[in-house]
């Protein structure tokens, strides 16, 4: 015994060197654990790339093409690559600087549709943020005169139910705080607020913290195949995304801005609560077996209301950094492939479908838009640190 006692005593001091040294390295922080600017910056070239070579024609300005080029312009912002403005404004002018096309104001409708008569429709209005950010850079009021035209009609009416689906609100909310800047006419600002309480009355769950993606989607009346709520992620990703683009021009005076950071603090609590192991989102927010699997336009968006929120000190870093952590990691290791394609991006819908296939080989024009404004706020966010 007492030989055994020796050899205890001997090995000690080396046991406890030992056990130092592993404490050392599990408490020392991974140098993975958040890319450089520089490899971030070279994310955004592969991807874009990939995108501007692979589809060298432009089409029309509905909301799909309209999403991509809103992450082109976040790319040049922190890129300044000549490419990327070049590339908008030649989509641009090939739309004339227009979203829907009719000119009889007396046709104009918005409850659904992708002929030139829903001029009215946000989804034909999201170009309009493009457009302001082009001109921004280069002033020229051509840019924006369509823009201000339907915008200033919509306002003069007495409807306020414009939008009716979550999508809506990243499609038209920041055109509102965008315009606003440019002509400082407060309007913009109060048909903002009226337009998002008629949204928020009809599709925000309070309990949740999360929005319905329409009326038609409403918990009881629409369940999940499991009988739970049904929030769809792109749905929410898109209000999450829209909120940050309200925020940041909307003046720090206005009455409502403090509501329109409740909603977004609100969504990002029940946001990271939900979010897959691997960093991903499913469709079904709430119900993953609803509709299995990674999401990656939802995640991206997801991922961009995150960054902004810790950029800005709206949302707490120390709690949402490591939502982000795991969801770029999904994003640069999964959903980005070694050409620059981005996979997993659910088909255009309005819901989660069991059953759909959604794979490496599933892609979108506002995927990439998406996976775009993530990855231009991850480089503000790491040129911090």
């Amino acid at each position: 015994m007492k030989k055994i006692k020796t050899i205890l005593l001997f090995l000690i001091p080396f046991i406890g060197f030992s056990c130092m040294g592993c404490a050392s390295k599990t408490n020392q922080q991974p140098e993975s654990e958040f890319p450089s600017k520089t490899k971030v910056i070279e994310i955004i070239k592969k991807v874009n790339g990939n995108w501007q070579v692979t589809h060298p024609n432009h089409e029309n300005s509905f909301w799909h093409r309209a999403a991509y080029h809103t992450g082109n312009m976040a790319a040049y912002g922190v890129t300044n690559i000549d490419d990327y403005k070049a590339y908008s404004e030649a989509w641009a002018e090939h739309n004339l600087w227009m979203g829907a096309q009719s000119d009889d104001s007396t046709k104009w409708k918005y409850s659904y549709g992708e002929s030139d008569e829903y001029v009215l429709f946000g989804d034909f209005q999201t170009c309009f943020q493009v457009y302001i950010d082009l001109y921004n850079l280069n002033p020229d009021e051509k840019k924006i005169a369509r823009a201000k035209q339907v915008m200033e009609y919509q306002m003069s009416t007495p409807n306020n139910d414009y939008w009716w689906w979550a999508d809506g609100l990243y499609m038209a909310m920041p055109v509102m705080t965008k315009l606003y800047k440019v002509t400082n006419n407060e309007l913009y600002l109060d048909k903002l607020y009226e337009y998002f309480s008629f949204a928020r009355d009809l599709m925000y769950d309070s309990e949740s913290k999360l929005f319905y993606r329409d009326a038609k989607y409403i918990y009881p009346k629409h369940k999940t195949d499991n009988g739970l709520k049904d929030f769809w992620a792109r749905g929410n990703g898109w209000v999450f995304a829209a909120l940050p683009k309200v925020l940041e021009d909307l003046p720090e005076t206005n009455a409502h801005r403090a509501e329109y950071i409740k909603i977004y603090k609100e969504m990002a609590e029940a946001i990271a609560a939900s979010q897959q192991t691997d960093g991903s989102w499913t469709r079904s927010m709430l119900d993953p077996q609803h509709a299995p699997g990674p999401e990656t336009s939802g995640t991206a968006f997801f991922t961009y209301g995150f960054l902004w929120g810790i950029n800005n000190k709206i949302l707490d870093e120390a709690t949402y950094a490591p939502v982000v952590k795991n969801s770029w990691k999904y994003l640069a290791e999964t959903a980005l492939q070694p050409d620059g394609r981005v996979g997993y991006v659910q088909p255009i819908g309005e819901k989660a479908i069991a059953g759909q296939v959604v794979d490496v080989n599933s892609t979108a024009d506002f995927g990439v838009g998406a996976f775009l404004l993530a990855a231009s706020e991850m480089a503000k966010y790491v040129d911090k640190k």
